[in-house]
């Protein structure tokens, strides 16, 4: 039998069949179900400001009747470029009920990079916080909707706002005042297709430009029903938004779910770790998702106890590689266990997961804890370099196929027809699949060191280092040698209060890991460079002046 068909786990941790129909055939469908249900719930906390799911929909309807009066048109881009705010929220689905496309811009991005995506997506309008405003006039002369921090929150939070105020745009339009404008008005039904792009998400560049995924309606409605699904997730929830909004798993694991269940989704500007504490304890926060560097952030945030972070009862974790060694700390501060979860912006987030209530398990080769297993209705194969699916145990490229995976890259059909292909989407993840169906990502292809001939990849050593009680952070890259072509160099950054130098970590390293392995060079860092999702930039530490 092809190991592959045998998923034991379809039916025995979802109560979702495989083969079940979509719900909704678009993201509008899914909210407006929400809203009919219990239109008076809280579906938006931020700070001491509550919106209900009948005041999301009026507020998203006036926003739509200012876009088409502003004249954006059917099938134009929007770009959102925003932090975890609730006019995010606002925007996107005016943006979806005016029959736009959203382009989730990184808020982080300065005037080259933002340039790169406007003129790429075509956007028709903008929409930003009054801070980021200089940076798109910079590159951008069309429509532009601004709004301030202070909108939708508490005026007299100190921990996040101390000393905001409004600033001057000329030449811009105020968002909340567009949609005081309308205030009433609805705009005109549109019932987009499942196939319909609903938002453009673009990778994260590591690997090279930026491209945007063509996140479809369909893509958006079949991964929340995964997340609620899957994590359980049921009205008497709260979500922690913790990972970025622009990025797909808040997109999906924190909008897509909360819409779709009608719970409320709690948000508080940008990831500080003291003042997600502080939410998680005010809130009453039941669920999140974020990169591990998030649950890393918390371990080491002054005011975390078992007593702020207990009510944090299911959490789960993706983006980037999870130490064994920090779930286990983890469970044992604040009693939550941190199951994996596997996905990319062309699977529109999940692909595999841990399913909630089981623990991963641990190669005992490797050290590497298991990504999960595919969540229903989607097919994960591993396969060599001709492309032929491998036997269970054999590492190779991940291949997923499944109604989240994307048709495509916007306007780039030699990258989408170097991906998508022989039915399914070629990851450029290296793992495999155990006897028993669960899969272990090894590590990206381009990532491999090749050390005198003996591959070696970054994730081994990086779990080890993470067993050193000094160690906050790792990462491991391959750099120049004179003798070996390459060897294995790795970057650390230390847990507060601890102490560590060069020799102390390859000495820990040594005895732990074959002589090959270990690395022969550490450079010590305040702060490991990463993208505003958590994924370690290695290319970045590749290249970095005075590299180890």
């Amino acid at each position: 039998m092809d190991v592959y068909s045998r998923r034991p786990w379809l039916g025995l941790y979802t109560s979702r069949p495989a083969d079940a129909g979509p719900e909704f055939a678009n993201a509008l469908e899914m909210f407006a179900a929400a809203v009919g249900r219990a239109p008076e719930t809280p579906i938006l906390r931020y700070f001491d400001g509550v919106t209900t799911l009948r005041e999301l929909d009026a507020l998203s309807d006036a926003f739509a009747c200012g876009l088409l009066d502003s004249g954006v048109a059917h099938g134009d881009r929007v770009a959102l470029y925003l932090q975890n705010v609730p006019q995010f929220v606002v925007a996107l689905l005016g943006v979806w009920k005016a029959g736009g496309i959203v382009v989730s811009v990184n808020p982080m991005y300065r005037p080259r990079e933002l340039d790169e995506l406007l003129r790429d997506s075509g956007a028709k309008a903008v929409v930003c916080l009054e801070g980021l405003y200089a940076n798109v006039r910079a590159v951008f002369d069309g429509t532009v909707f601004t709004t301030s921090e202070l909108r939708h929150q508490s005026r007299n939070d100190p921990r996040a706002f101390a000393g905001v105020e409004r600033l001057a745009c000329p030449d811009a339009l105020d968002l909340e005042e567009a949609i005081a404008r309308y205030a009433g008005r609805r705009p005109p039904e549109v019932r987009p297709r499942p196939d319909d792009v609903a938002v453009l998400t673009y990778t994260s560049g590591t690997t090279g430009p930026p491209k945007g995924a063509l996140n479809t309606h369909g893509n958006i409605v079949f991964t929340a029903s995964v997340y609620r699904d899957w994590t359980e997730t049921g009205p008497e929830d709260v979500i922690l938004g913790v990972a970025p909004l622009f990025h797909v798993t808040g997109l999906i694991g924190h909008i897509g779910l909360a819409l779709l269940v009608g719970c409320p989704l709690v948000l508080f500007h940008r990831f500080e770790p003291s003042l997600a504490v502080d939410t998680v304890r005010e809130s009453g926060a039941t669920f999140t998702v974020g990169s591990i560097t998030v649950f890393l952030a918390l371990m080491n945030a002054p005011n975390a106890d078992r007593a702020a972070l207990g009510g944090l009862t299911t959490i789960y974790s993706g983006g980037a590689p999870i130490p064994p060694a920090v779930v286990k700390a983890f469970v044992e501060r604040f009693g939550t266990y941190i199951h994996n979860i596997y996905g990319l912006t062309e699977t529109t987030s999940p692909a595999l997961a841990v399913p909630l209530r089981s623990a991963a398990p641990v190669d005992e080769a490797t050290g590497a804890l298991s990504v999960g297993v595919p969540v229903y209705g989607t097919v994960v194969r591993v396969v060599g370099d001709d492309g032929v699916p491998l036997p269970a145990g054999e590492v190779g490229e991940i291949v997923v196929a499944g109604p989240q995976v994307v048709p495509g890259y916007w306007r780039k059909p030699e990258a989408t027809a170097g991906t998508f292909r022989d039915g399914g989407l070629h990851t450029g993840d290296v793992g495999y699949m155990d006897a028993a169906g669960w899969f272990f990502i090894v590590d990206r292809k381009k990532d491999q060191i090749n050390a005198g001939g003996y591959k070696v990849w970054p994730r081994e050593v990086e779990d080890v280092l993470y067993e050193h009680p000094a160690v906050h952070e790792a990462a491991v890259v391959g750099v120049p040698d004179p003798y070996r072509g390459e060897t294995v160099a790795a970057f650390v950054s230390l847990r507060p209060g601890h102490h560590a130098n060069e020799q102390d970590l390859i000495a820990f390293c040594k005895p732990r890991l074959a002589a090959y392995k270990y690395p022969r060079r550490v450079t010590i860092l305040p702060d490991l460079p990463k993208t505003a999702t958590g994924k370690l930039l290695r290319r970045e530490l590749r290249t970095r002046p005075g590299s180890p």
